[in-house]
Formats: structure tokens, C-alpha cells, sequence
């Protein structure tokens, strides 16, 4: 049950589902300097929270444009508001490391594509077009959830702005999966970038999810029954960004997408694997080779989350660590998405072949869009703080990530 904080006594009994774990003083000091923060720069003595995670994905590398399937996590990373409604109809947000901005709830939505502000309008209009209502509130908002590494801070911040709504003006009404499609519409629409779903259902249901985009425009959401307590999941980021590789990743839905057209389909999922393989022998497909191996990575790709899926349902942890080692050789030589093509900057490539040989039966892959950013590797929690020790041998403390499952969706304490 959710309540208005005068101070942070209890909050800690939120920790374990937000963060995998009991107690942090880390965390705590955390808290505290946004509470004290927000008291400050608004003149207030009490707030609500809201914690909304970041996410990864295990298994299912760019499939979800095409019809597949995925298996995903929410994390341990967050963005963190502390917030009050009020009667102005003014949103009013101040966010560590963009400053003030505010949206009238009651204006026309109008603002600039690519800006924060564009993510809260858009928010906003999803609410209002699907019957929810809107309203005013102030929020201080702090996130550790890393911007342009492909754990989807974008999405851990538009799905926050949408349960606070919730919370205040909804009765908490709005589904899960109904946050996450607002979310994508804001990210769509009014941000301006052609994000798919799977972020925003990942962030908005929390825990361990079997995701699948058969139904266009829609998403299947699965409980897996595991939350691998006697794994760690390390981030590493690599120090590329994806701000400048909207290009690189549009290519990949594109080129599978022309390989389906060649069957008079728009989606891979609408063409069965036999008939793909079928026309590859009848020379059906005009398609570039690119798009074929891409094609090739779609069809093993829907067939390795199926497994990881049901290799942590039934705790067959080989299994599931092989399904996530082979889905990153698959990402590495028939997706194509671990370097830009042509670029003798390889971060992604460097950081897999740097750090396998510290995984001790463990695993990694490419993380997420791919090209940069991070790559995710899987190890038991006995060889965790050795792997971390290691890592920062190559890269700065900050840039490795221990992280654990979030057991929950984005959610007001």
C-alpha cells in the first residue's frame, strides 16, 4: 500500500523486490539526498515515491520487431521520484542532469521532439486518448539507470511519469501492459524514436518475462518462476553510445522485414521457417545476404528464448546458459549488430573477447540494440566479485555493474 513519506523510516522493507537485496546503506544515502532535495527545491516536508527499473534482455536479441519472442528482465538500475500532486495542472519536473521543465496538462501538448518534456506530453496525450485523465504534480527525479547503453532509461522514465499519473489521478486503474503501450506511444510520437515494446513491458511488469510479439501491436507476458538469486548479471559498459546509431538499428527490422515481403508477408513470424528455408532453395529470396543471415538469427533466435524460458521454469541452468551463449555468437556473426559495419571501433567485440576468459562458467553476449553501449554476462554469485575485480582492470569501476533481478514493475512505494 502506497503512503506519503514525512521521513524514510521503513523504506528499506522496499528494498529486496526493488534491488534484490535487504539493506544498503548505498541505496539509503541515496534516498536520502533526493528526499532532501526535493524538500528543498520545492519547499515541501513530506513526498510520495516512485521507483521504475531498468531492464535487460536475456534471450531474444532483436526479435520483437518481427513477431518473436524474448526473455527479459526489469533490474536493480532505477530512476527515483519523489513527487506531490498539485492543483495548477502543471507538471513540474526537476531531473538530475536536465534541470527544471514543466508541461501544462490542460496546453495543447506542444514541445520539441527528443527532450524530456516531449516524453511527459506524450504520456500525457496516450492517458488522455484512451479515456484516463491527467493532472499537476512536482517531482525530483534522480536515475542510475545509464542513458545511451541500452538499458532503456527513456523508457525506466516514461513509465514512471505514467504510474505517477496513475497513482494520482487514476486509482491505479492503468494495466501494466496499458503503461507500457502509453510509453511506447510517448517514445513514438512525441520523442520522435521508432522504439518497438519491449522496453516498456519489461520496465512496467517486472521480474522474469517471456515476451511474445506474435499479435502486431500487441505483447504475450509470461511469469518465469525463477529470479536468479544464485546469479549476478554484470553490465559492462563499453563507453559507446547509441546516440548516433538510429540508422544502424533501423536496418535490422528493415532487412528482415524484405526478406517476409519476398513471401508477400510483412513479418517474419507470417512466414513459417520451412517456407523460408524453401525459398531459399528455389532462389524466392531477393533479398542482400545481410538480410538473410538476419533472417537466419530470427528463426534460431524465437527457438533459443523458447528454451531459456523453460530452462529457468524447470532451473536447468545449463541449458539456459547455453541459450544465452549461443544467442550472442548469433548476434555476433549472423545478426551483425555487435560493430557498425566498415568501423575499426569495435567496443563491443574488445569487451566479450576481453572478458571471457574471467566468466568461470559463466556466460556473455552482446546486450540489447547491439553496435554499442553494454554486453551482459551471467555469473554465479560465488565468482562475482572476482569477475568485477577483473573487469576494472579494463574498464573504470563505474562502468562494471553488478545488478539483480527486480522483482517488480515500476510502482509507487
Amino acid at each position: 500500500m502506497a503512503k506519503i513519506y514525512h521521513n524514510l523510516n521503513g523504506i528499506e522493507e522496499n528494498f529486496p523486490e526493488l534491488y534484490g537485496e535487504k539493506s544498503s546503506a548505498e541505496q539509503l544515502s541515496r534516498y536520502e539526498r533526493c528526499f532532501s532535495a526535493f524538500k528543498s527545491y520545492y519547499g515541501e516536508k513530506s513526498a510520495y515515491i516512485a521507483s521504475s527499473g531498468g531492464r535487460i534482455e536475456i534471450c531474444g536479441n532483436h526479435t520483437d520487431h518481427n513477431g518473436g519472442k524474448a526473455v527479459v528482465a526489469a533490474i536493480s538500475l532505477d530512476a527515483l521520484a519523489f513527487f506531490l500532486p498539485t492543483d495548477d495542472f502543471v507538471v513540474t519536473v526537476y531531473s538530475e542532469g536536465y534541470g527544471e521543465f514543466t508541461v501544462n496538462t490542460q496546453g495543447d501538448f506542444s514541445c520539441e521532439a527528443g527532450t524530456p518534456e516531449s516524453l511527459v506530453c506524450g504520456v500525457c496525450l496516450a492517458l488522455i486518448k484512451n479515456g484516463f485523465k491527467v493532472g499537476g504534480f512536482k517531482a525530483y527525479i534522480s536515475s542510475n539507470v545509464l542513458a545511451g547503453s541500452g538499458v532503456s532509461s527513456s523508457a525506466s522514465f516514461e513509465v514512471l511519469i505514467c504510474e505517477i499519473l496513475n497513482f494520482l489521478y487514476n486509482d491505479g486503474k492503468i494495466s501494466a501492459k496499458d503503461k507500457a503501450k502509453f510509453s511506447q506511444y510517448a517514445e513514438n510520437v512525441c520523442f520522435g524514436k521508432p522504439c518497438g515494446l519491449l522496453d516498456q513491458t519489461a520496465i512496467a511488469f517486472g521480474g522474469l518475462k517471456m515476451l511474445d510479439f506474435n499479435k502486431k501491436n500487441d505483447v504475450s507476458v509470461t511469469d518465469i518462476n525463477n529470479d536468479l538469486s544464485d546469479y549476478t548479471v554484470v553490465l559492462i559498459n563499453t563507453g559507446g553510445s547509441h546516440a548516433d546509431l538510429t540508422d544502424e538499428y533501423a536496418a535490422i527490422p528493415k532487412e528482415m522485414k524484405e526478406v517476409a515481403a519476398c513471401f508477400g508477408k510483412e513479418r517474419l513470424i507470417e512466414v513459417p521457417e520451412q517456407d523460408f528455408i524453401d525459398g531459399l532453395k528455389l532462389g524466392r529470396i531477393t533479398a542482400s545476404g545481410r538480410a538473410i543471415n538476419r533472417a537466419i538469427h530470427f528463426y534460431e533466435e524465437n527457438g533459443r528464448a523458447e528454451n531459456c524460458a523453460r530452462a529457468l521454469n524447470s532451473g536447468d541452468y545449463a541449458s539456459f546458459l547455453q541459450a544465452v551463449k549461443e544467442s550472442g555468437i548469433s548476434s555476433l556473426c549472423k545478426l551483425q549488430n555487435c560493430y557498425v559495419a566498415g568501423s575499426t571501433d569495435q567496443p563491443i567485440p574488445n569487451a566479450l573477447f576481453i572478458t571471457a576468459k574471467y566468466l568461470k562458467g559463466g556466460v556473455n553476449r552482446v546486450h540489447g540494440g547491439g553496435f554499442a553501449g553494454t554486453i551482459l554476462n551471467i555469473v554465479k554469485n560465488d565468482v562475482k566479485e572476482e569477475f568485477v575485480k577483473a573487469c576494472e582492470q579494463f574498464y573504470k569501476k563505474e562502468n562494471v555493474i553488478p545488478l539483480k533481478i527486480r522483482s517488480v514493475g515500476t510502482k509507487v512505494l
